[in-house]
């Protein structure tokens, strides 16, 4: 039988990286956070910031329930380095509603039924309010085609779509 040898230790290790400093406004608020290279966006909206509407779903960036907006565009945020938005203004779900009025497409999706567990629901808000921000859906077709990175298990997509289609004005 042969004998396990002992392991020499290593020389020099890899350090470990310092926190790197950012500064985001979320949901209006400026914030200043250390965060390690590697930490998500989603990670800092939950962990850090306490903002759990925003879903972690298959930290793939293939499902659509962490989707954010960012400096009005909508992300996935499982596939965002926070310190890559060092400086950027951010809306989460909880960050939609204004003096205590939800966004039309909140309430176009409380109109419409448009979730079931409800799990995909924030980041399913947050894409369509980017959508309907970029101006490129014209149809029930561009609804669909433009929302298909956010996937909806329970498959309330007819009424998701008529909920966005509320929320353009065109019922």
């Amino acid at each position: 039988m042969a004998r396990a040898t002992a392991r020499e230790p290593v020389q020099d290790p890899i350090p470990i990286p310092e926190k790197i400093s950012i500064q985001i406004t979320v949901n209006g608020k400026a914030t200043e956070l250390k965060v390690a290279p590697w930490t998500t966006l989603l990670d800092a909206l939950r962990d850090r910031l306490d903002l759990t509407g925003t879903k972690k779903g298959c930290d793939h960036g293939q499902c659509g329930a962490c989707t954010v907006l960012v400096d009005g565009r909508r992300i996935v945020s499982c596939l965002t380095l926070a310190v890559m938005k060092d400086g950027a203004q951010i809306v989460t779900v909880e960050g939609l509603a204004k003096d205590g009025e939800l966004h039309p497409v909140q309430q176009a999706f409380i109109d419409h039924d448009a979730f079931q567990c409800g799990y995909c629901t924030p980041g399913q808000i947050c894409s369509a309010v980017g959508l309907l921000a970029e101006g490129k859906a014209k149809s029930a077709d561009e609804i669909r085609e433009l929302m298909s990175g956010n996937i909806c298990r329970c498959g309330a997509y007819p009424n998701i779509v008529a909920a966005i289609q509320q929320a353009m004005g065109r019922s």
